[in-house]
């Protein structure tokens, strides 16, 4: 065997091994949910449980049958799994339970395509494993993504589910942060490398390119995601009655679903609880508060400030006073890779380790960020030939774009380049937010 064949077959080993992590962590959080709970809804704006337990096996069956050379035993069932839905302009799915197919037989659905695939997949490879565009490594890596995408989407669907719908105990973790003091961090004028380079032949969704620079003015931006404790003040104060602090769209979204407090936040009498994954606990003050995009916007006109944009976030994150961008907030070296073993978040000061350059900490893992950015394309966006539908239609001025990650974030989607994107008025994500000014 020769050393180009070695690394060839080497790198198809890693995908398959990383496919396979990856299966396990969907099982394993399909397995969270009592059978009798399969056909529920906990978000209203999402399919039925039953939808993603054929969803991810369609996806890999009709981005990887073809190159495999592989005929459909299903194609009605291809289709009816093929897409999941991101409702806009207050439209939600009326579908019923019976209007699906029994959990049986979408299991049995579910083992004949990953039977199928592997069994195709364990051939011996062509020249086309690298992870070039159009390579059979690159259809591989948008497998692995899409499904850890979905690890964390069903993970924060599944923390809406009532308690009794679920099986686990896994306890809050309710750790310790130190003693702390909310305030700014100046960041100069310099600018932000935003994107990948196609030449980099680096994965990555087609929304991630093609890098470019911005010039970012200075500004200043939070130390900290603004806090469960500080979000309470925000609430105590009147916030989600002043309708001068929320924009016309936010207000009545409001106003129509009686929106009133954070979707992780339940009222007991006189006092707050967090709704964790398996019980509920007292609110940690501490911990950040999770918030749709209406709401963290809100807060920060309480403020006096404002979100910050996505070029901004990512120079305070990844920026140095030199100059030079960083791989990750606090260097160059990776996070360590690690299972899910929890579903919420850490303390804001408790990340000191992982500062950036300019001291702005909890950057990455502990929620996922709002900006003031619209999802839009860069500067020489083409839609993925294998997937031309991931972005495109989302880049509608209804989405905006989210940074840094969440507990439930797989590491190979915390690059410095990763983009997610919500609807300003969607509460379930893992999302908190900080605060900008100039």
């Amino acid at each position: 065997m020769t050393m180009a064949t070695q690394t060839v077959t080497n790198h198809r080993r890693m995908l398959l091994s990383r496919l396979l992590d990856a299966r396990a962590e969907t099982d394993a959080l399909f397995r969270t949910v009592r059978p009798e709970a399969m056909y529920d809804r906990p978000i209203a704006e999402r399919h039925r449980i039953v939808f993603y337990v054929g969803h991810l096996e369609a996806f890999d069956w009709n981005l990887l049958s073809e190159p495999c050379g592989l005929a459909s035993s299903h194609p009605e069932f291809d289709r009816l799994f093929a897409f999941g839905i991101d409702p806009v302009g207050g439209g939600l799915p009326a579908d019923q339970p019976h209007d699906w197919p029994r959990l049986e037989i979408v299991n049995q659905y579910r083992e004949g395509i990953r039977q199928a695939l592997d069994r195709a997949l364990g051939t011996e490879p062509g020249d086309d494993w690298d992870d070039g565009a159009g390579s059979f490594g690159q259809l591989l890596h948008i497998a692995i993504e899409h499904r850890l995408m979905h690890a964390e989407t069903l993970a924060y669907m599944f923390h809406q589910l009532p308690f009794e719908r679920k099986t686990g105990a896994a306890a809050a973790r309710v750790h310790q942060g130190g003693p702390f003091t909310p305030e700014g961090v100046r960041v100069p004028a310099g600018r932000a490398t935003l994107g990948l380079s196609r030449d980099s032949r680096l994965f990555g969704w087609d929304n991630e390119f093609e890098a470019h620079l911005t010039d970012v003015r200075e500004f200043t931006i939070d130390k900290y995601k603004v806090t469960n404790g500080q979000f309470l003040r925000f609430i105590e104060d009147g916030g989600y009655d002043d309708r001068s602090l929320w924009t016309e769209a936010g207000w009545d979204w409001r106003a129509a679903q009686g929106i009133s407090h954070p979707a992780f936040w339940v009222r007991r009498g006189n006092t707050w609880a967090y709704r964790s994954m398996f019980e509920e606990i007292p609110l940690p003050p501490d911990w950040p508060a999770y918030t749709s995009h209406a709401e963290a916007s809100a807060y920060a006109r309480w403020t006096g400030k404002r979100l910050p944009t996505e070029a901004q976030w990512h120079r305070a994150a990844y920026g140095t006073p030199g100059g030079r961008e960083r791989e990750y907030p606090w260097g160059d070296e990776p996070p360590a890779a690690g299972g899910h073993a929890t579903y919420d978040p850490t303390p804001v000061s408790a990340c000191a380790l992982a500062a950036s350059a300019f001291g702005v900490e909890g950057l990455l893992a502990n929620g996922w960020e709002w900006t003031a950015t619209q999802f839009a394309p860069f500067p020489g966006f083409r839609p993925n030939a294998s997937y031309p539908g991931y972005s495109a239609p989302f880049f509608d001025a209804r989405h905006y774009v989210l940074k840094g990650g969440s507990v439930r974030t797989a590491a190979c989607m915390l690059r410095p380049s990763f983009r997610n994107w919500f609807q300003p008025h969607y509460q379930y994500v893992y999302a908190g937010f900080r605060c900008a000014s100039d």
